[in-house]
């Protein structure tokens, strides 16, 4: 019986999706793209899943590229959706539980800080009084969404006055941003911000292996290196130090491929880098990156592990 396997996706033109498809062409495996805002559930004597027109219990395996955003009920409709898929025998990559994992940058850090992982300084505070106390204490911060992605959302503080992308000092002080990020979000997830070469890495793990890594660099002037923001890549060799890293995070989320984002301390008096912290992990991450740098083909690689799981 030919293998089956659901690609999840929400932007069927996405190099990813397409990239996954391609692969398992290439494996002689049958495919379908799906979009789970088309989902729907039918609740009598027991539950009827279809996505769109298409029964999803019908696949072996379902490979999640995007879920879609949205209101916080129908986000999680769909994982609910993932969850129940995966209690009837349908193999998940990644699973719900690690993409969730993965999303939540609090939630992370505390995994990978439990699992002995080296992560920046950080705090999560609920009130401003101990926002503006962690910022004093770190010196220079960055404040980032939870749930935030692509380098969006987040903030510079430096010596208590935010610091825009390009590395400029803002006029107004920060106890009026501090107030209007409370009052949208309910709490702060603040970082220390690591001195480092003007540039992080993005490192691809697939089912426990490195199968590459690239550096990310800010574009000249700023200090945010995503891709997505403007970022260059380029290719990267990981010390046997930062392959291990990378494998035990993807490990700590419990994702089966993951992109695993490190930063390198490098103190300005000295010329190589220090120390090695982990940014966050990526649990639905990009193939783009990785291909352009190195012209390795991360779906490849994931769907032949797949296959071997089925």
């Amino acid at each position: 019986m030919m293998r089956k396997i659901g690609i999840i996706v929400t932007d069927p033109e996405d190099p990813t999706a397409i990239a996954f498809g391609r692969a398992c062409q290439n494996s002689n495996v049958e495919h379908q793209i799906m979009d789970l805002r088309d989902a729907e559930v039918s609740i009598g004597k027991h539950p009827e899943w279809r996505i769109g027109k298409i029964d999803p219990l019908q696949f072996d395996a379902i490979i999640v590229r995007d879920v879609g955003a949205g209101a916080f009920e129908g986000v999680s409709f769909r994982f609910d959706i993932l969850r129940q898929l995966e209690e009837q025998g349908v193999l998940i990559i990644n699973s719900p539980s690690a993409i969730q994992n993965a999303a939540n940058k609090y939630y992370a850090s505390c995994l990978l800080s439990k699992n002995g992982l080296p992560v920046p300084g950080t705090k999560v505070v609920q009130d401003t009084e101990s926002a503006m106390e962690a910022l004093e204490e770190m010196k220079d911060a960055v404040i980032k969404p939870v749930f935030g992605y692509k380098g969006i959302g987040i903030l510079r503080v430096r010596n208590g006055m935010p610091i825009s992308e390009d590395g400029k000092v803002r006029e107004r002080g920060i106890a009026e941003h501090i107030d209007k990020l409370l009052e949208q979000r309910g709490m702060l997830y603040i970082q220390e911000f690591i001195e480092n070469p003007g540039r992080d890495i993005r490192a691809f793990v697939v089912n426990g292996k490195v199968i590459g890594a690239i550096y990310r660099t800010a574009p000249e002037g700023s200090w945010i290196n995503n891709l997505s923001q403007g970022g260059d890549a380029s290719q990267c060799l990981l010390t046997p130090e930062q392959e291990h890293i990378c494998v035990k995070a993807a490990e700590a989320i419990g994702a089966f491929f993951a992109g695993v984002d490190l930063i390198e301390k490098r103190d300005p008096k000295e010329e190589e880098a220090t120390e090695t912290f982990v940014l966050e992990v990526n649990g639905t991450p990009s193939v783009a990156g990785i291909y352009k740098a190195w012209g390795i083909n991360a779906a490849e690689d994931i769907i032949k592990d797949v296959i071997g799981e089925i």
